[in-house]
């Protein structure tokens, strides 16, 4: 299954940083391209459980995630259920003078006719996921 590392510095404070990849309650506004629909269905302390509709690259997945924050250092998002369940994200922020690098391992885990797909189509995976890390980039530097 893929599994990727990305890097990217942003221009602003840790703080700000992670507020923007932690807000996931405003993902559907701030990047609708990606994000069409996100549901909170519990938060308790530092850990939320949330539905989201995610776009991403040529794939639609509606995953069931768990976010766990630990601000404003780490952000994990573990899907629990879904098209993707087993998958997981970490993000890390790490302070840098006057910006921020962030990095991030991906482990996607396909099941069934997504596997399949994913074995034969483009694998652009990285790629997508950039613009997803790109997108949230530009709206922290604003």
């Amino acid at each position: 299954m893929p599994k990727f590392s990305l890097e990217k510095i942003v221009n602003a404070q840790r703080e700000s940083v992670f507020e923007v990849f932690s807000n996931f309650e405003n993902y559907q506004q701030l990047i609708p391209q990606h994000f069409p629909s996100v549901r909170i269905r519990s938060v308790r302390g530092d850990v939320s459980v949330v539905e989201e509709h995610l776009n991403f690259g040529e794939l639609e997945l509606l995953i069931m995630a768990k976010h766990v924050s630990k601000k404003p250092i780490l952000h994990d998002i573990f899907v629990i259920g879904g098209d993707v369940k087993g998958s997981h994200i970490r993000q890390e922020f790490i302070e840098l003078k006057n910006k921020t690098k962030i990095l991030v391992d991906v482990d996607l885990k396909f099941k069934g006719k997504m596997k399949i797909s994913s074995m034969f189509g483009k694998n652009t995976f990285e790629q997508d996921y950039g613009k997803i890390l790109d997108d949230f980039a530009k709206i922290v530097e604003n």
